[in-house]
């Protein structure tokens, strides 16, 4: 069987910079190693603030296949800051229901919560090779002057000094030397960075391999998160089912323990069990392979994101199982808290302890997916007799009993707020009964012009005013970062679901967190608010 592809693959030619001596005269503010989602993400959110950098990509494309499969409403709100959100909803295929069966008996239908409120469904399948491209458009388009995009160029060494780093490339056109007074890591699970600085995971790897599998293949079957326990055709493992647009449909099944991995990746076995596996659905309509891979679900996480002149992000700094979508979910959040921390360490607005807030809060939200997704990966492929005991005890009483079923609950992603950040004030939380509290993302809503809030947070402090008296935030233009006022009213929907009144301010910093939140606020206290936070909080 031919394998087919649905993506328009542009191939980059290697690029080398003018040198002088093997060097590259010039120094760059940033340097971005990787060029996948991540790496992306980080230099249009660099750009955002007026920062240049220089992204550094070994490979000539875009990446193959579906790799991360779903992105969630979080993710798309920091999406449509980037300047993507848009082409995303376009190719992406929202979804709201799973289904799960015990070998061949359905025993959870999932329903996944909705806010109706919100800009954005919660969960939404898309193709990670769809996701580049809309980020290397949006460089083309809106941030040429700022951002740099070298393909082939691949990572062989590097040295960090007190005032920047310099890295050795190679290239098909050469090698040379390249220096930044900063460098983000953002080159995925074998990071070419993370080696180099000697710097190593801790945590758990499982020992369940999967396979992932794209097809493309015609089907009136909804949209959904479907997931077999032991069935036929994967017996005594699981395998996992999803449908994306334009007839993709994403396969991702477990390895039993008596399978040799580099036999099972094989086409021929791969198609084989995805054929047994249409057959036990009853679906009889053709099919053609379009992409393979091997995966191994790990629990891993750096220390500390922050090395030096040197920043980590995404698998680069962290390894979390597929299992509840937290993989590239994560990764762009610490693109969202890592920006603008770093572009107002590099503008003046900021210092160390700024910067060290990335590690504190993004390993505590890396730990908390990491105890979600854990559990998910223990359900999903056990770790030990008693485990699978347990599992095929649920399982077979699922059907039956229905308090049992929320067991099944593969525990879908949820955004992690930092509510021990030394960024956060809390001192007016206790008097308010709605809305977010310090360290958490704001909720998104309708506003009276027809636009969301979502559309109107960062790259700067926002401040939403409800209702305020006219003249009591004057001077607040003095505060040390840009700062832009939101007037709402305190009436409605929004209001409600921020527990306002008039005269109640919330804060919230560049990545839409909320910095502190008042009954009633002044210029002088908001300004020292932001000053605490560009000062990196508390000691």
């Amino acid at each position: 069987m031919d394998f087919v592809s649905y993506f328009d693959y542009e191939q980059h030619a290697a690029v080398v910079p003018p040198l002088a001596q093997g060097r590259e005269p010039r120094r760059h503010a940033v340097a971005v190693v990787g060029g996948g989602p991540i790496g992306l993400a980080v230099a249009i959110g660099l750009a955002r603030h007026g920062i240049a950098s220089v992204v550094l990509e070994a490979d000539d494309s875009v990446c193959l296949g579906s790799r991360a499969g779903c992105v969630t409403s979080r993710t798309l709100e920091i999406f449509e800051q980037l300047g993507l959100a848009d082409d995303v909803m376009r190719q992406g295929l929202p979804w709201a229901e799973g289904w799960s069966y015990y070998r061949t008996d359905e025993v959870l239908h999932l329903e996944v919560p909705q806010d109706a409120a919100a800009r954005f469904p919660r969960l939404v399948n898309i193709q990670q090779c769809y996701i580049e491209q809309y980020l290397v458009d949006a460089v083309r388009a809106r941030y040429g002057d700022l951002i740099e995009i070298r393909w082939q160029n691949r990572l062989e060494a590097l040295r960090q000094s007190d005032d920047g780093v310099e890295l050795d490339l190679s290239t098909p056109a050469g090698d040379y030397t390249l220096s930044a007074d900063w460098v983000v890591a953002a080159d995925g699970a074998h990071s070419a960075v993370r080696k180099a600085l000697g710097a190593r995971f801790v945590g758990t790897r499982y020992d369940g391999q999967y396979i992932i599998a794209d097809i493309k293949m015609a089907s009136s079957l909804p949209p959904g998160r479907r997931a077999w326990f032991d069935p036929p055709s994967n017996p005594g493992a699981t395998l996992l089912l999803h449908k994306h647009r334009d007839d993709l449909w994403r396969f991702d099944y477990q390895l039993r323990e008596d399978e040799d991995p580099e036999e099972a990746v094989k086409p021929e076995n791969v198609l084989g069990r995805i054929r047994d596996h249409l057959a036990l659905m009853g679906e009889r309509a053709p099919w053609q392979p379009v992409w393979i891979s091997l995966y191994r679900a790990s629990c891993l996480t750096l220390e500390d994101y922050r090395h030096g002149r040197v920043l980590l992000a995404g698998d680069a700094a962290h390894l979390v199982p597929i299992f509840g979508v937290r993989g590239l979910n994560s990764g762009i959040e610490d693109v969202n808290n890592l920006a603008w921390k770093l572009a107002f360490a590099i503008r003046g607005w900021g210092g160390a302890r700024l910067l060290d807030s990335y590690t504190a809060e993004r390993v505590f939200a890396t730990r908390e997916n990491m105890r979600h997704a854990s559990k998910s990966a223990e359900f999903m492929a056990p770790p030990a007799p008693a485990f699978a005991l347990m599992r095929s005890a649920v399982l077979g009483l699922a059907a039956r009993h229905p308090w049992v079923r929320r067991l099944i609950d593969p525990r879908q992603s949820t955004t992690v707020g930092y509510p021990d950040s030394p960024l956060n004030q809390s001192a007016g939380d206790g008097d308010f009964a709605a809305g977010p509290a310090s360290g958490f993302a704001f909720l998104d809503g309708p506003l009276a012009d027809g636009t969301y809030l979502c559309q109107h947070m960062g790259p700067r402090f926002t401040l939403l005013a409800f209702d305020v008296p006219a003249g009591l935030l004057d001077g607040i233009d003095s505060s040390p970062a840009p700062v832009a006022v939101l007037p709402l009213s305190a009436a409605g929907a929004l209001a409600e679901r921020y527990d306002a009144r008039p005269g109640t301010v919330y804060l919230f910093r560049p990545d839409g967190n909320l910095l502190a939140r008042w009954r009633s606020a002044s210029a002088e206290s908001v300004r020292a608010a932001i000053q605490h936070c560009c000062n990196g909080g508390t000691p």
